[in-house]
C-alpha cells in the first residue's frame, strides 16, 4: 500500500507536460524506424500493385487508341464484357438474399448446428475455385446421375451461362454474409425487440429497423462480391468450355487473347478489368473513411 501511494505521488509531482498523452505513440521505437517501415511499405506496393497496374495500362494503349478501343468493340470481346456483367447481375442479388438471411439466422437465433453453419459459410474461402466448378462438372456433366433429367427438361448447364452463374454464385457468396454476421452480432437483438413490442410486424422491423443498422455493412459486402464475381476465374474456366463469344467471361477472354499473342487486345480487356478494381476499392475506400463506426464491428471479428 505505502509502495502504492509512493508512485501516486510520484506521477502527481510530475510536471503538466510529463503526463501521459492518449494519443501518445504506442511504440518508442526511434524516427528512422518508422519512417524505413512505411518506405519498405510504400516500395512494396509500388513494386507489386501500382507498377503492374501501370504496366497494363501502358500496354494497352501501346498500338493505339483505336486497337485499345476495338478490343471492347469486336464481337468476342463485347460478348465477354456482356456475360461478365449479365452474371454479375445474377450472382450478386442472390448471394445479397442469402447473406442478409444467413446473417439473420446466425446472428439473432440460437439453434443446434449454429457453429456448422457458419463454417460451411467458409468454405468457399479454403477449397480452389478449380475445385469448385469440377464439382459442378461431375454434378451436372454428361456422366452425371441428372443429365438425363436435364436433357429431358432440355436444359443445360454445363459450358453454358446457367453453370457459370452457379460456379460465380458459390466462390462469392461468403462476402455479404461474412461482413454481415459479425456487424449483426455485435448491434445485437433490442432494437428488433423493441419494435416488436411496439406493435411492428417482423417484415416492418426489418425494413425499418435492421435494414437502416446494416446498410453500410450490406454495401461493403456486395462491393466485393461483384469485385470477386466480374474477375472470377478459376471456377468458371472448368465449367465454362471456353466457347468463344457464348461462354467466355472477360477473365478467360483475357486468357484467349494472350494466348493468341494479341497482347495489345488482352491488356486494354484487363485494364477494364483493373479499372472496375480501382472503382471498388475507391468505393470501399470512402465507406471505411465516411462509416467506420458502423463497420468496426466487421473489423473485430
Amino acid at each position: 500500500m505505502a509502495m502504492y501511494e509512493a508512485d501516486v505521488a510520484v506521477y502527481d509531482s510530475r510536471r503538466p507536460d510529463e503526463a501521459p498523452d492518449a494519443h501518445s505513440r504506442p511504440t518508442s521505437e526511434p524516427a528512422w524506424v518508422k519512417w524505413t517501415l512505411i518506405g519498405i511499405a510504400v516500395v512494396f506496393l509500388a513494386a507489386l500493385l501500382v507498377l503492374p497496374l501501370v504496366t497494363v495500362l501502358v500496354q494497352a494503349f501501346s498500338k493505339g487508341i483505336g486497337v485499345f478501343w476495338g478490343a471492347f468493340t469486336e464481337p468476342a470481346g463485347a460478348a465477354a464484357i456482356r456475360l461478365t456483367l449479365l452474371v454479375a447481375a445474377i450472382a450478386v442479388p442472390l448471394n445479397l438474399v442469402f447473406g442478409v438471411c444467413a446473417a439473420w439466422a446466425i446472428a439473432k437465433y440460437q439453434f443446434w448446428g449454429k457453429s456448422f453453419l457458419t463454417t460451411l459459410i467458409d468454405i468457399p474461402f479454403s477449397v480452389s475455385p478449380v475445385v469448385s466448378g469440377m464439382v459442378y462438372v461431375l454434378l451436372f456433366g454428361a456422366n452425371s446421375v441428372l443429365y438425363p433429367w436435364l436433357q429431358a427438361w432440355h436444359l443445360q448447364i454445363v459450358f453454358a451461362v446457367p453453370g457459370i452463374v452457379l460456379a460465380t454464385i458459390f466462390v462469392t457468396f461468403p462476402f455479404v454474409a461474412r461482413e454481415l454476421i459479425p456487424l449483426m452480432q455485435d448491434q445485437g437483438s433490442q432494437d428488433e425487440e423493441a419494435a416488436l413490442s411496439l406493435g411492428a410486424t417482423g417484415w416492418q422491423t426489418f425494413w425499418r429497423v435492421t435494414l437502416p443498422n446494416i446498410k453500410w455493412g450490406l454495401l461493403y459486402g456486395v462491393l466485393l462480391c461483384n469485385a470477386r464475381a466480374m474477375g472470377e476465374f478459376g471456377a468458371v474456366s472448368v465449367i465454362s468450355g471456353h466457347i468463344r463469344g457464348k461462354t467466355n467471361t472477360m477473365p478467360l477472354h483475357i486468357e484467349l487473347l494472350f494466348d493468341s499473342y494479341n497482347f495489345a487486345g488482352a491488356f486494354a480487356m484487363a485494364s477494364l478489368l483493373a479499372m472496375l478494381a480501382l472503382v471498388t476499392l475507391i468505393l470501399k475506400t470512402i465507406l471505411e473513411f465516411r462509416y467506420g463506426d458502423e463497420l468496426a464491428g466487421t473489423r473485430r471479428h
